[in-house]
């Protein structure tokens, strides 16, 4: 089969597009046939060697959490699939290829509402989305909440999730994204190239999900914003909020979580949820897709297909 590996840690050049032995599932595990994964721009500090500390791989090292695809194998001790099952689910690696091997209680079935390549775009930035809006910040009805970073495949989520938690949300988003994130629900887009995100706001906030990466600097304008016993929550750039201003801030790493999985497909299919497309892109230009993105050329979720 084909599948995208590295080699070693650099630029996207180490990026490469070969020749592999199709996986074997083994115990507990099946064989999927990949439709689709998805680009994260996290999967830029794996590959470039900033994550190796967190993330250290064993090289050669095929790309790839997302997955989205057909069961057509399954290994001994496994009840819950069978073959031509489709599923969803994120993966340790592996999923850039045309198969993938996963471990049977890593996946869920996948949404029947929408294209079973659409639905790659759901495991990593879905789950990150769903943690940081429910988990971490307990977002409820009637609570400002400003997404800073909606145009990304997080923040989409996030403004469907905290929206449909009944909150009021502000969302930052470049011009390029502006439409998009509108047509996902927030209540007010703020333009965060034209001004600082201050000027737009006429009260306080109750939560900050901080979805970008951006400098500490910049995560300590936003302070501010919250009222007293706001929240900050950020998946990037952590937070110390000086102790003269009384908030709350964490900062997470999404983890895998099959039931979380399984309710965010259940709200894709009761339409309570939109799976946002930006880009679809061949696995061979998955170097290309890298460089977009560390150029900051791409917005929103970007799937990849075989």
């Amino acid at each position: 089969m084909r599948a995208i590996r590295i080699h070693e840690y650099g630029d996207a050049s180490v990026i490469r597009y070969e020749d592999v032995p199709r996986p074997v599932p083994g115990l507990g595990e099946v064989l999927i046939r990949v439709a689709a994964t998805s680009f994260n721009p996290s999967e830029i500090g794996l590959r470039s060697g900033l994550l190796r500390s967190t993330f250290p791989l064993e090289l050669p090292h095929t790309l790839g959490w997302d997955v989205a695809g057909t069961v057509v194998e399954v290994g001994s001790n496994v009840r819950t699939f069978t073959v031509h099952d489709r599923v969803i689910g994120l993966l340790d690696s592996g999923a850039a290829a045309e198969y993938a091997v996963a471990a049977a209680d890593a996946l869920v079935l996948a949404p029947t509402s929408s294209p079973l390549t659409h639905a790659a775009a759901i495991p990593v930035a879905g789950l990150t989305a769903w943690q940081a809006v429910f988990e971490h910040a307990h977002v409820t009805a009637g609570q400002r909440v400003l997404v800073n970073g909606a145009g990304g495949g997080v923040g989409g989520f996030a403004v469907q999730f905290a929206k449909h938690a009944g909150a009021h949300v502000l969302a930052t988003a470049s011009p390029r994204s502006a439409v998009a994130v509108g047509r996902l629900g927030a209540d007010q887009i703020i333009d965060y190239t034209a001004s600082p995100v201050a000027d737009h706001l006429d009260e306080r906030i109750d939560t900050v999900l901080n979805l970008a990466a951006i400098t500490p600097q910049q995560a300590d304008a936003l302070v501010p914003l919250l009222r007293p016993g706001g929240m900050f929550v950020s998946i990037t750039t952590p937070i110390e909020p000086p102790t003269s201003i009384p908030v709350t801030a964490r900062n997470f790493v999404a983890r895998n979580d099959t039931s979380q999985l399984a309710a965010l497909v259940t709200l894709v299919d009761t339409g309570v949820v939109h799976i946002d497309i930006a880009a679809s892109r061949p696995l061979a230009d998955l170097a290309a897709v890298h460089r977009d993105a560390e150029s900051n050329r791409t917005r929103g979720k970007i799937i990849i297909v075989p």
